[in-house]
């Protein structure tokens, strides 16, 4: 017993486990944008008086921030960039989503607020500084 308690007893572990799946995930959606362009956003930045160059930033925020994550490198800056992305995907696509549910009764916006909590809990729980991530 007290070795399972040892390998579970790594909060360490857990949080470089949760920093590196919230990295992965994150990567598929930035990679859409690789394939698909980001038209689709400029548009709606644009929709709402805001520059278009903006979109570009998505890049940042899905593919560069994941890969620091991953890497263990800018742990909080990183994970702050992927938070305040997903606060722009959020206001930009999905704010007409917010009050709704799935057929299942799942929260309609629950991928976007796992990515955008998930992100907020990894920059929380690590130290800021030089080798410290």
């Amino acid at each position: 017993m007290n070795a399972l308690n040892n390998l579970f007893n790594q909060p360490r572990l857990g949080v470089i486990l949760l920093r590196w799946t919230l990295a992965i995930l994150m990567i598929f959606h930035g990679w859409a944008k690789v394939t698909g362009g980001v038209s689709g956003i400029e548009g709606m930045l644009v929709g709402k008086g805001l520059p278009g160059v903006l979109a570009y930033g998505v890049y940042l925020g899905e593919l560069i921030a994941p890969l620091f994550l991953l890497a263990g490198v800018w742990i909080v800056p990183a994970a702050l960039l992927i938070a305040v992305n997903m606060a722009f995907a959020v206001g930009l696509a999905h704010m007409g989503q917010f009050m709704d549910f799935t057929n299942s009764g799942g929260w309609r916006l629950e991928l976007q607020a796992f990515f955008f909590m998930t992100a907020l809990v990894v920059a929380f729980t690590n130290r800021l500084g030089p080798n410290k991530g």
